[in-house]
């Protein structure tokens, strides 16, 4: 029952009009109860009613009195704007706006990751990761970010994860070059995100090695992203340098590997995580748990839109006006 009052009491936009919707029949009374005096009445009441009535010397409608009422009712009722609740309309996915950084240095070849009982190398396993996440990401605006000796922005920020997906299979090592310029990246990165909606920036960087190109230091670049509102999650990707042989772990020539000192400070100064993967499956937790901490934005709450209604009384009152005007006209004929 309250439920139902509340949305009656919510069908009027400016419901205190609807409270003057008595004032002529008190304004009546009072004058009654004042007595018959000359003094609150009219000299040129007469005169009025001949006007209304639309010939002079006529006499006036029958119960006038109520067809003013009626009047005065709907257009007190058109001023309260009766309104409609339309069909229930679910706002759009939202997510974050979401860029994600791979290394493609030549580190990236190196045949230490094991996928599906086989083998491979760095990138390969990256890429199995990273589309199994980006399938996950449904609502974001993905951008994919490559970065070698020098960063490139590979796909723009598209909601079309199959075209993100398709630009992540097809990235080569040493397509960016053979080194690694990872604050360039960040610094890209940050420059294509700055313009989103602020708060959701976040940019996600896997890298191999350390920062040994670019013009940017990954310290500064950090800050800037920081200033930016860009929120950085650090992956250290890769093996510890070594390889197994007949069950011994033996040093494996130009097998870098990152320095986690550097992206640990990278994703603290912006407020992001940092992560450390030395295996495939390590590496498949570490982005289920940053789909975990950057959830996509689900659609909010269901609402139901006005339609204003403030027409109708408002046309009702104007066709009785018009009725008793050719009424009025009728009689004098």
């Amino acid at each position: 029952m309250i439920d139902a009052l509340r949305e009656m009491a919510t069908m009027f936009a400016w419901p205190g009009w609807l409270l003057a919707a008595p004032l002529p029949w008190l304004l009546a009374r009072w004058r009654g109860d004042a007595g018959a005096g000359e003094a609150l009445r009219l000299p040129i009441a007469g005169r009025i009613a001949q006007v209304v009535s639309g010939v002079r010397g006529a006499a006036p409608p029958a119960r006038p009195g109520l067809v003013a009422a009626l009047v005065w009712a709907l257009l007190c009722l058109a001023a309260a704007r009766p309104q409609q609740l339309g069909d229930p309309v679910q706002p759009p996915v939202q997510g974050r706006d979401l860029t994600l950084a791979l290394d493609l240095s030549g580190s990236m070849s190196e045949p230490d990751m094991e996928l599906g009982g086989a083998i491979v190398d760095r990138l390969t396993a990256a890429k199995a990761v990273l589309s199994d996440f980006i399938d996950r990401r449904a609502g974001d605006r993905l951008s994919l970010v490559v970065f070698g000796r020098e960063a490139y922005v590979l796909t723009p920020p598209t909601a079309d994860r199959e075209t993100v997906r398709e630009q992540l299979g097809d990235s080569v090592v040493g397509l960016a070059g053979q080194e690694t310029a990872i604050g360039d990246a960040i610094g890209l990165a940050t420059r294509r995100l700055r313009e989103q909606e602020s708060g959701q920036r976040v940019l996600v960087l896997l890298t191999d090695g350390v920062n040994t190109a670019g013009t940017l230091d990954p310290i500064k670049a950090a800050r800037i992203a920081a200033d930016e509102g860009v929120r950085i999650h650090t992956v250290a990707f890769g093996g510890d340098g070594t390889m197994s042989l007949f069950g011994l772990r033996l040093p494996m020539p130009g097998g870098d590997y990152a320095d986690p000192t550097v992206l640990r400070d990278v994703a603290a100064i912006t407020g992001g995580r940092f992560f450390r993967a030395k295996d495939t499956a390590a590496l498949a937790g570490i982005y289920a748990e940053i789909d975990r901490i950057e959830p996509v934005a689900r659609a909010g709450r269901a609402v139901r839109p006005r339609i204003e209604r403030y027409w109708v009384p408002l046309g009702l009152a104007l066709a009785t006006v018009l009725a008793g005007a050719a009424g009025a006209w009728w009689r004098r004929r």
